[in-house]
C-alpha cells in the first residue's frame, strides 16, 4: 500500500508543479477552458498565496513529504499529513466554487489525488490492527 500512496503523492507533485507554472506565468493557459474553467484566474487570485508562499508550492512540499514518510513506513505520519492537506484542499475548493466562482483543472485534481491518497492511508492504518485482532481472536 505505501508503493501506490508514493505514487499518488507522486502524481500530486507533478499536478501541484503545473498549477505552480500558472502561478508564475502571464501567458494563456491550456487550462482556461472557459469562465467557469481558468486556472490563471484561480492562480493569480490572492487566494494563491500563504503570505509570500504559493499554494502550489505548499502542495508540492506536502505531496513530495507524503511520498517520502510512506516509503518509510510512517503510516501515522502519512494519515495526518494526508488528513491535513486534505482539510487545506477542500478549504481551497470552497474558495473556488464560492468566492472566485471558477474553478482549476489541477486544483480539482489535486483534490482527487488528496481524497484518494488520504482513503489509502487510512486502510493501510486500520488493515494491520484487523488482521493482528483476527489472529489473537
Amino acid at each position: 500500500m505505501r508503493y501506490i500512496i508514493a505514487l499518488l503523492a507522486l502524481a500530486g507533485l507533478v499536478v501541484a508543479s503545473l498549477a505552480l507554472k500558472v502561478h508564475y506565468s502571464t501567458e494563456t493557459e491550456p487550462c482556461s477552458i472557459n469562465e467557469k474553467w481558468d486556472c490563471g484566474i484561480v492562480n493569480h487570485s490572492p487566494y494563491a498565496v500563504v503570505g509570500p508562499i504559493p499554494v502550489a508550492a505548499i502542495g508540492m512540499a506536502g505531496y513530495l513529504a507524503l511520498a517520502v514518510l510512506a516509503l518509510l513506513r510512517r503510516a501515522r505520519l502519512v494519515l495526518l499529513g494526508a488528513v491535513i492537506g486534505l482539510g487545506f484542499s477542500l478549504y481551497l475548493t470552497h474558495i473556488e466554487k464560492d468566492v472566485l466562482l471558477v474553478w482549476c483543472v489541477y486544483c480539482v485534481t489535486s483534490l482527487g489525488i488528496v481524497s484518494l491518497l488520504t482513503l489509502c492511508t487510512l486502510i493501510w492504518v486500520v488493515t494491520p490492527k484487523r488482521k493482528r485482532a483476527a489472529r489473537a481472536g
